[in-house]
C-alpha cells in the first residue's frame, strides 16, 4: 500500500538541524542522478502558471519524480503560489513507497539548501537578515537562515504592508527578532544577510545598495524572464549556484545580465557539489559580496523525502 504524508507530517520529519547536513552529504557525494527538469507553461495570458516535472534516482536504492506548479496570482486568491505532489518508488522493484505533499517538501528543502549555501558564503557573524517578499517560502527561508548564523534581526519586507505584517507576526510567534522595513533600500543597506523568495519579472535587490560583506540568497526567481536582482548586483558579487545545468539554463538573474553583455556564466565561482565536497572555496574575504542563486534541483526532493518515510 502506498503511505501518502500530509504537509503536517513532511514538516514535522524535516527539521533544519538534520536535513542541512543530510542535503551536504548528497550535494558532496554526487550519488543522485537527476536529467533537466520539464519546465511548461500551462497558464492563460490573465493567468500565468508553470508546471514542472522533476525526476531524480539513486540507482538500486530510491527513484522519485516532483510534480508541481507555480501559479504566481494565487496570492490574489489567499493561496500559496507552489501546490504539487512527490512519488517515491523502491529502487530495487520499482514498486510505489510514498506519495508526499510537496508544497512543504519544497519550501522545507529549498530553504535549507540556501542556508547550507549561506554557511560557505555568509560571514559567520551575520546578525542582519533581510527578507524580500511574503510568500509561504520567505517563512522557511527566515527560519533556515537563522537555524545557522546568529541572526539578532529580521527586517520583513513585501509589496503589500499587511502581508509583510504577518509574516513578521509569524515569525515573531517562533521567537525570532522579526520586524517590518518600509523601505526595501533601506532594508538591504542594513543586511549582513539577504533572501529573496518573489516571483519578481523586475529588479528589487539592486546592486548599488548592497553593502560590503553581504550575502544574496535569491530563490523566488525561476524562469530566464525573471528576476529578483540588477545586472550591478550580479557584476560587483562572487557568484555561486545550485546546479550549473539549473542555473545556467533557467536562471534570469543570471541570464539576463548575459544577455546584455555585462557578465558571462564562466564567473560561476562554484556549484553546490563542489562547495560541499571541498573542490572549491566559499567566502575567502569579509568584505566580500557572495551571491548565491538556486532554482531548484531534484536531488533535493530525492534527499527530503528519503527522509520523511524514513529510509
Amino acid at each position: 500500500m502506498v503511505r501518502i504524508y500530509e504537509a503536517d507530517e513532511v514538516e514535522a520529519a524535516l527539521p533544519y538541524d538534520r536535513l542541512i547536513p543530510a542535503l551536504s552529504a548528497a550535494f558532496a557525494e554526487a550519488k543522485v542522478e537527476a536529467p533537466k527538469r520539464h519546465a511548461h507553461e500551462v497558464g492563460t495570458p490573465d493567468v500565468p502558471g508553470h508546471f514542472f516535472a522533476m525526476p531524480a534516482w539513486r540507482r538500486g536504492e530510491l527513484l522519485g519524480v516532483k510534480l508541481v506548479n507555480v501559479f504566481p496570482g494565487n496570492a490574489a486568491r489567499g493561496l500559496g503560489s507552489v501546490h504539487g505532489v512527490y512519488a517515491l518508488f523502491d529502487g530495487q522493484t520499482g514498486v510505489p513507497m510514498a506519495l508526499l505533499e510537496a508544497d512543504a517538501l519544497t519550501n522545507r528543502r529549498t530553504a535549507a539548501t540556501s542556508a547550507l549555501a549561506s554557511a560557505f558564503l555568509s560571514r559567520e557573524d551575520s546578525a542582519t537578515l533581510t527578507v524580500v517578499g511574503t510568500g509561504n517560502l520567505t517563512f522557511h527561508l527566515a527560519m533556515a537562515h537563522c537555524a545557522i548564523r546568529p541572526i539578532t534581526r529580521i527586517l520583513v519586507w513585501g509589496r503589500t504592508l499587511k502581508r509583510a505584517e504577518r509574516l513578521a507576526e509569524r515569525l515573531a510567534d517562533m521567537g525570532l527578532p522579526a520586524e517590518v522595513v518600509e523601505d526595501l533600500v533601506d532594508g538591504v543597506r542594513a543586511a549582513d544577510i539577504i533572501t529573496a523568495g518573489t516571483t519578481s519579472v523586475e529588479p528589487l535587490v539592486l546592486g548599488a545598495d548592497v553593502k560590503a560583506g553581504t550575502h544574496v540568497d535569491l530563490v523566488g526567481a525561476f524562469t530566464p524572464s525573471m528576476r529578483e536582482s540588477d545586472d550591478a548586483l550580479v557584476v560587483k558579487s562572487r557568484v555561486y549556484v545550485d546546479t550549473y545545468p539549473g542555473a545556467c539554463g533557467e536562471a534570469g538573474d543570471l541570464l539576463q545580465p548575459v544577455a546584455a553583455g555585462r557578465w558571462s556564466l564562466d564567473q560561476i565561482v562554484a556549484d553546490m557539489h563542489e562547495l560541499c565536497a571541498g573542490l572549491k572555496e566559499g567566502r575567502t574575504d569579509p568584505g566580500q559580496v557572495t551571491l548565491f542563486k538556486s532554482v531548484g534541483a531534484a536531488l533535493e526532493d530525492l534527499v527530503a523525502a528519503e527522509m520523511v518515510v524514513g529510509r
